[in-house]
């Protein structure tokens, strides 16, 4: 479906997702070839208007937190648990 739409964002993906489980894809298809002008892909809110449809509020928070985010708290933890060995003098 990313090839006819504009697909940008978490967030977008689950706007897909929604409309495609929603209204279904030829409908999806056929409203972009609608809204498309030239060789541009439409938006997903253009194709939501030219179906009828209102966007829902859709969450993009996971429910857990990625594995290179805690990877990086692990690292800052370790940083701040090292004592201070190289503290500027004279301030």
């Amino acid at each position: 479906m990313e090839q006819w739409v504009r697909v940008r964002t978490e967030q977008d993906r689950q706007l897909l997702k929604w409309l495609i489980e929603t209204i279904g894809e030829a409908a999806i298809v056929k409203a972009a070839h609608a809204c498309a002008r030239g060789d541009a892909k439409p938006y997903l809110s253009t194709v939501c208007r030219q179906l009828g449809v209102s966007v829902p509020r859709l969450s993009t928070q996971r429910s857990h937190p990625g594995e290179v985010g805690e990877q990086h708290l692990q690292v800052i933890y370790h940083i701040l648990q090292c004592p201070r060995t190289h503290a500027r003098t004279g301030l």
